[in-house]
């Protein structure tokens, strides 16, 4: 059993490869705002926002992708730009380590993002994203087997399989989003965003063919709509489109406020997302004061069921938001 797991993950380890490479994601990606959409640089309701996220997926099968990232970001110029826009700044980084570290992916990015008020309220803003990233991807070949290893003589470790570009790669990255918020009454939100990351389709090979990132262009909306005093629905879609792969993720979470305190709540959230065809995601949250906390665990529903176990992964968010003592701001997006 194990043997046919480790054949299953190097195959679609090759088959990454071969594809040119599909990025790391989230089933929480509406917290690891910076990884989805360059325009969430910024937009929220606070002084400063730290986001940290980990996955590990596929835990029948060790190892086989690990993800972790983190970020900072904060609005800047208040002062100087008019009252309701917001002019934003981040710095971001993610590690993704797949096949038992066999392949590394490690990149930092620097965004900036500027939101247009709408009306004289502040309540719907549209707003452009920028995001540079330096990343480097580093391959293990002392893990890899390769066939013409196995000879008539035995098993000899070498191959005449050379990486002609080294095991290292290096490379510049431009990413770009749009952002449209709103709220009709200062409480509910709703949004709609679209980014494209590899804008400038860097080259990444480890041989000599010329194999080149493809773009991956992200459609995402959501929304919070309280229900009752207590009560908020939290919902959000996306769908995600690079190389020849694509997804869809949907799916909603209600939150109940424990202290009734609305600028300073205690909630605990609970629900589901649903990635079509892939697999069911609960959901659980706590949230006290500006800090968020998420769990949630992916259970395979496609044919990868039988590799896997059903056990799609587990994944851990962390958002906190520092705000101003007696400071109450405009409704933003938040899952």
């Amino acid at each position: 059993m194990m043997i046919r797991k480790y054949i299953f993950l190097t195959g679609m380890l090759l088959l990454g490869l071969m594809s040119k490479g599909q990025d790391p994601h989230f089933s929480q990606f509406f917290a690891s705002p910076l990884t989805l959409n360059p325009a969430f640089t910024g937009k929220f309701d606070g002084l400063w926002r730290l986001a940290v996220n980990h996955r590990d997926q596929w835990p029948s099968i060790p190892k086989a992708y690990v993800t972790s990232s983190g970020s900072i970001d904060f609005p800047i110029l208040k002062k100087k730009i008019p009252e309701n826009d917001v002019f934003g700044v981040g710095i971001s980084g993610l590690s993704d380590a797949s096949a038992n570290s066999i392949l590394k992916l490690n990149y930092g990015s620097v965004s900036m993002s500027y939101h247009k008020a709408l009306d004289e309220n502040g309540y719907s803003t549209i707003g452009a994203g920028f995001q540079a990233t330096y990343s480097s991807l580093s391959l293990d070949v002392t893990k890899l087997t390769f066939e013409d290893m196995l000879t008539q003589n035995g098993f000899t470790g070498t191959t005449s399989d050379i990486l002609t570009n080294g095991t290292n790669q290096s490379y510049f990255d431009m990413n770009a989003g749009l952002l449209y918020s709103g709220s009709t009454d200062g409480v509910n939100n709703f949004y709609i965003g679209t980014s494209m990351y590899h804008i400038n389709r860097p080259k990444v090979s480890f041989k000599d063919k010329n194999w080149f990132l493809s773009g991956r262009i992200t459609i995402h909306g959501g929304g919070s709509l309280p229900i009752s005093d207590q009560l908020t629905l939290h919902a959000s879609v996306i769908h995600q489109i690079q190389n020849q792969a694509s997804e869809t993720t949907i799916g909603a979470a209600i939150s109940a406020n424990l202290n009734n305190d609305a600028d300073n709540p205690s909630s605990v959230y609970l629900g589901s997302w649903m990635r079509l065809n892939d697999a069911f995601v609960p959901y659980v949250g706590l949230e006290i004061g500006g800090l968020r906390i998420g769990a949630s665990y992916d259970l395979n529903i496609s044919d990868l069921k039988a590799a896997t176990a059903s056990r799609g992964g587990s994944e851990i968010s962390v958002i906190y938001i520092k705000k101003p003592v007696e400071y109450k701001g405009i409704p933003c997006p938040k899952f």
